[in-house]
């Protein structure tokens, strides 16, 4: 559904060397049920990885893209990538991805930590395993309240800072055979969590069969992803990426758990948190509380276990992508200057989704210091440092991190009392 603005920098389809194009292939089966994969419900066009920045000496070589589209499962109503890559080419030694980066998921995590701790009544003798734990800002928290934990991370750059702040954190993806040498190693895990990594994992049914080797008996799992329901009602199409694999409901997940022995306990909903943010407390009990009964519920009124939910989606983000370009060419031939803030992977699927590019936008600014000076993928746009903004004094700012809109307001405060204004381009696009 690129949207084509006619312009250098838009970030068109570059040629893809075969090796690399053979890299991802067609879903033929859902990753959950093993049913049948539709036809995609919505359709964003051939995209880069999302998260594959760019070195100066890399902006000029041709840049592999694949599809990128989602479909809905009528059986087990999970929606996810209809074309997928190994999660190798996603999570490589160059992932650049720092959690600790934003004090609002910092504190998000923080408090998890802590009413964990107390609930639970975790001590000296509990263990904490994290999976895809990152840099350690989560865990953390409960060495901080005298609990061992370990954390399991994939991506080097992320497990080496957790490591240099004292976590425990083994360089490993989660797989069923990983928990399995966990498991024979002797360890009991009285809490597992995995916030914001199940809907990135190729073997979806693996991962959770991992989850219910590795927890006790008496265990606790929460498991925290963004929930479809939002992402369509508010139209987060930018969401969408090759690292998500999949996009949950709690009744897709409350159907994926019983499969492998655990049951769906508990839900809460975080709608400030990346857009809609849905935590699901897991166990070996068939125990359902209230806020889980609730959700099921709620999602079947809504109509998010349905096909027809989705109908209208793809006609929704084409109305916002036009919305967007078109107020975008406005304020440039008005003579405005515009620069983005957020080099995140759903600033990417916006970017290259749209055909936004050099000719729209001057630059993208990000508080991380490991994308500073590298370029985003497809439009290959330069990362800069967020203080240029008071430097340069862009008319404009494209917000492509939305998902921390109140974060990046109170920090660029200055720029905003300047008279410096964001672009917030999702559900529509608005001026603030």
């Amino acid at each position: 559904m690129r949207i084509d603005t006619g312009g250098a920098g838009a970030g068109g389809v570059l040629a893809v060397p075969a090796a690399q194009e053979r890299a991802g292939a067609a879903v033929a089966q859902c990753r959950s049920c093993g049913g049948p994969m539709p036809e995609p419900f919505l359709d964003l066009g051939d995209t880069p990885i999302a998260n594959r920045l760019l070195r100066d000496d890399q902006v000029e070589l041709p840049e592999p893209q694949y599809p990128l589209a989602i479909g809905f499962c009528p059986r087990c109503t999970l929606v996810q990538l209809t074309y997928a890559l190994p999660a190798e080419a996603i999570f490589d030694a160059d992932y650049p991805y720092y959690s600790s980066v934003s004090d609002a998921l910092c504190g998000h995590a923080r408090r998890h930590a802590l009413n964990l701790v107390a609930a639970r009544e975790l001590s000296s003798d509990s263990l904490v395993v994290e999976v895809a734990s990152n840099d350690g800002y989560l865990l953390r928290n409960f060495i901080e309240a005298g609990v061992p934990v370990l954390g399991i991370e994939p991506a080097p750059g992320p497990a080496a800072a957790a490591r240099q702040i004292g976590v425990p954190t083994a360089e490993e993806f989660f797989t069923t055979e990983y928990a399995e040498k966990l498991r024979t190693d002797g360890l009991r895990v009285d809490v597992i969590i995995a916030n914001n990594v199940m809907a990135h994992v190729p073997d979806l049914n693996g991962f959770v069969a991992g989850l219910a080797i590795l927890v006790a008996d008496d265990g606790v799992i929460t498991i925290e992803n963004p929930g479809v329901g939002d992402l369509v009602a508010r139209g987060e199409f930018d969401t969408v990426y090759h690292e998500h694999f999949c996009y949950f409901s709690s009744t897709a997940v409350e159907r994926l758990l019983r499969r492998h022995g655990l049951f769906l306990n508990a839900v809460e909903h975080f709608p400030d948190l990346h857009g809609g943010t849905l935590r699901w407390q897991v166990s070996r009990r068939d125990e359902m509380q209230e806020s889980a009964r609730h959700h099921l519920a709620e999602e079947q009124e809504r109509g998010v276990t349905n096909a027809a939910y989705y109908k209208h989606f793809s006609d929704d983000v084409r109305t916002t992508q036009q919305a967007l370009v078109s107020l975008m060419r406005q304020l440039r031939a008005d003579g405005a200057t515009i620069a983005t803030y957020g080099a995140g992977a759903k600033g990417a699927t916006l970017l290259n989704s749209t055909g936004i590019g050099a000719d729209l936008v001057d630059y993208v600014v990000d508080l991380n210091v490991h994308k500073q000076g590298l370029h985003m993928a497809g439009s290959k746009l330069l990362i800069l440092d967020p203080k240029v903004l008071l430097e340069r004094r862009p008319d404009y700012v494209l917000l492509l991190s939305w998902n921390f809109k109140e974060e990046i307001f109170r920090q660029q405060a200055e720029y905003r009392r300047l008279g410096g204004r964001f672009i917030v381009p999702v559900p529509t696009p608005e001026i603030v």
